[in-house]
């Protein structure tokens, strides 16, 4: 209990944009704990340049706009008939911003236990069961599928893969997180938020975008806003294919090279593209 105490004294009274706003000695019932070890070991913690670093980093990411469904929105502006979004979790987060003729929800319910979409179930099964013809029709085509489901690069990448059998070949696969800030935010936990990234929480979907990025039967580009917002095409020239160069994936060459790796763009720079 002291420890957590201690720990929020920390970060609400000594701390604000790495400066301090509270100089005297704090107290807890009389007892003066600017020698306590741990609160010694906070102010170290918020004031190590790395931690200062991704922050910085992460507020910069959270002031870019537009946002996705603005990105997405933009898309079905040429064609709206049919809208798929994996992962909706509270549906006025995006979802419900949506403009389509006809748009459908998939999400498991894990983290919004309300979970008010058409169909409460993983994408795994969600795709198996249109595959079957047991749900929809399965020789429906969307015109854009949004993936925001669970951040991680073998879930994400089977999403990919699924989606592409359901897109129109002039439509539009989106994901969301796919540009992380930090490596912190590209962690492949979501529980260990006590890291300088805090509860933000971009995942591995970086993994699985670039991997795509090296296939010649697809273009792509990350348009750099909302955390990178990727967009994946079999026929939209959007960005052509590039070499496997970083096999291993690795964040510091992602981090290196991102520009590159992701086709990363401006919102401006991709309403300007020509769509055949």
């Amino acid at each position: 209990m002291i420890k957590s105490l201690l720990l929020k004294i920390n970060l609400i009274k000594y701390y604000y944009k790495g400066k301090y706003i509270h100089r005297d000695p704090i107290y807890i019932k009389g007892r003066d704990i600017n020698n306590d070890p741990y609160y010694i070991k906070g102010k170290e913690v918020l004031n190590d340049t790395e931690f200062i670093k991704v922050q910085e980093l992460a507020k910069k990411e959270e002031l870019k706009k537009p946002l996705r469904t603005e990105i997405i929105n933009f898309l079905l502006s040429k064609n709206n008939d049919n809208y798929l979004e994996i992962g909706v979790r509270n549906p006025n987060d995006n979802f419900n911003q949506i403009i389509a003729k006809n748009k459908y929800s998939v999400d498991p319910g894990v983290e919004f236990k309300t979970n008010p979409v058409d169909f409460k179930m993983t994408s795994d099964v969600f795709f198996q069961k249109l595959t079957n013809n047991d749900i929809l029709n399965n020789e429906i085509k969307f015109d854009v599928i949004f993936i925001d489901g669970l951040h991680l690069a073998d879930q994400v990448d089977r999403d990919i893969l699924n989606a592409l059998k359901f897109i129109k070949d002039d439509g539009f696969i989106v994901l969301h997180d796919c540009s992380p800030p930090s490596e912190w935010h590209a962690r492949e936990d979501f529980k260990y938020s006590h890291t300088p990234a805090c509860g933000a929480w971009n995942g591995t979907t970086w993994k699985a975008f670039l991997k795509w990025r090296f296939n010649p039967d697809v273009n792509s580009c990350c348009i750099d806003s909302d955390w990178g917002v990727g967009i994946i095409s079999k026929k939209q020239e959007i960005g052509k294919k590039i070499e496997a160069e970083n096999t291993f994936f690795e964040f510091n060459m992602l981090d290196k090279n991102r520009k590159k790796f992701l086709n990363l763009i401006s919102f401006e720079s991709f309403k300007n593209l020509t769509f055949k």
